[in-house]
């Protein structure tokens, strides 16, 4: 394909649909994470504290367990008028857009509890979103546009963060949010607007079509409910668990992310023994829970093979640099002496034009190179761009050299996800896409999100230069992995 085909293939209706839907998946993530880090610690929240909150994005890692429900059950009533995908979707924007105005009404300080069980609630009905919107950008159009499709998602992807981001802080700041006595009204009224801009999402879902793929629905009304049943038997036992597990407390950070490693572990573990317990005991048709929760991992084994182990490694390891230090950029900028107008300004107005860059040139050079060797220069990149950080935060605070090391940090971030993105889909099959697609990107996240919880403690313990060396060098084994899958396409032709 020449380069003029595969810039003009950004025109199709299709691509530009998945800049809507992108945006739309975008924006809810850092009112979780760096928009709501820097709320709290306006209100006074410890840095320990607030990074924290970041678990609520644990949903993200555990969406597999709850995709396959999407993949096979329909959306009583609604899924007859507006099709599976559709229907799902629409749901589940709804939600996102409720819960975002509830959280406007609340002020931490006065609430804590009820403000972190709706952030948890947005992490979970966010992560839902995601889901389907992977599963309809690989089901809505052919492979040869797939790249495509992956690097105008990720455009409006980071397009949905900006606003969230910048636009949160420039609405908080113009309302007074920068005062140095803390008011929550700017900030409940950046969360109201964020609701506003969600609806987006939602216009773009009613305007379009339902992909044309064959899926393998769960019409009887019976199973359905029994499915539904054992499904929440199994939730429940991990919530017990995980609510229940021994409480250990250590004071190095690596015991305790095993720990939670651990905790977490043993509460799937309890889920999935559930699950067959429940098939034993006949309440549901065994082949019909092998169908819905196994089938589309055994799928994968089988087709894969040998190189199965390297691919999910890959997948765990690719995003770790860029997710753990993100947790704590904005606080970084913070603490350098940067109000809210000049990080929204640097980080996220500069930052945006740096990742539409990055991801159209990211999707060209897929189609020019290969997926993997995209891949493998954006890991590069990714860790490269931490080390900058760690040179600039030895450095007497300066706008320009700022502003360059968060466009080199953006340019790689776009780069490397439009690559990663349209890997993921190529390694899924149409017939579990929901299911297959919300596996990679749990397995790709639940580690770096463990391990971000515990980033505001080793800044505290480290300091900001060595924090940004350690998430350079965690970087590492995602290079060796991707220089290894290469040499293995290599070999097999």
């Amino acid at each position: 394909m020449s380069y003029f085909n595969a810039v003009t293939i950004y025109l199709d209706k299709r691509v530009l649909r998945l800049l809507f839907l992108g945006f739309s998946s975008g924006l809810p993530i850092l009112l979780i994470f760096s928009t709501l880090s820097l709320w709290l610690k306006s209100a006074g929240l410890d840095r320990s504290t607030i990074t924290l909150f970041s678990w609520a994005g644990l949903a993200y890692g555990f969406k597999f367990i709850w995709a396959p429900l999407i993949d096979r059950i329909p959306v009583p009533f609604i899924s007859k008028i507006f099709g599976h995908r559709k229907s799902w979707l629409l749901i589940t924007q709804l939600c996102i857009m409720c819960i975002l105005i509830l959280i406007s009404f609340i002020d931490p300080i006065k609430n804590i509890l009820l403000l972190t069980l709706l952030i948890i609630l947005l992490g979970f009905t966010s992560a839902n979103q995601d889901i389907i919107i992977d599963a309809y950008r690989i089901e809505s159009a052919p492979d040869n546009l797939q790249t495509a499709l992956s690097a105008m998602y990720v455009i409006g992807y980071r397009i949905g963060m900006i606003v969230a981001g910048a636009g949160s802080l420039y609405f908080v700041f113009i309302l007074g949010g920068d005062e140095n006595d803390y008011n929550s009204k700017p900030w409940q009224t950046a969360y109201l607007f964020m609701a506003i801009f969600q609806s987006l999402g939602l216009f773009t879902t009613l305007l379009s079509p339902e992909p044309k793929v064959e899926k393998n629905i769960l019409d009887n009304n019976n199973e359905k409910l029994r499915l539904l049943l054992i499904f929440f038997i199994g939730l429940g036992g991990f919530i017990i668990t995980f609510i229940n597990f021994p409480s250990f407390h250590f004071e190095n950070v690596l015991s305790k992310g095993l720990n939670s490693f651990i905790k977490i572990s043993s509460a799937v573990a309890c889920s999935l023994i559930l699950f067959w317990v429940t098939t034993r005991l006949k309440i549901i048709k065994s082949n019909i829970v092998n169908d819905t929760f196994f089938l589309p991992f055994k799928q994968f084994t089988k087709k894969y093979g040998q190189i199965t182990i390297i691919l999910i490694l890959l997948i765990v390891c690719y995003r770790i640099a860029d997710i753990v230090m993100g947790v704590v950029a904005n606080l970084f900028y913070s603490d350098m002496g940067y109000n809210l107008k000049e990080i929204a300004t640097y980080s996220k107005f500069w930052g945006l034009i740096a990742t539409i860059s990055g991801g159209v040139i990211g999707g060209i050079i897929s189609v020019k190179i290969g997926v993997n060797f995209t891949l493998l220069i954006g890991a590069i990149l990714a860790a490269s761009s931490n080390i900058l950080f760690a040179l600039i935060s030895s450095m007497e605070p300066n706008s320009v050299i700022l502003v360059s090391v968060i466009t080199a940090d953006n340019l790689s971030a776009g780069l490397a996800s439009t690559a990663f993105v349209a890997f993921l889909g190529s390694l899924t099959d149409t017939k579990f896409t929901a299911t297959q697609y919300a596996f990679f990107t749990s397995i790709m996240l639940v580690v770096p999100k463990l391990m971000s919880g515990y980033s505001g403690t080793l800044v505290d313990m480290f300091g900001y230069h060595d924090f940004f060396i350690i998430t350079a060098i965690i970087g590492i084994p995602a290079i060796i992995l991707n220089i290894l899958l290469i040499k293995i396409s290599y070999k097999n032709g």
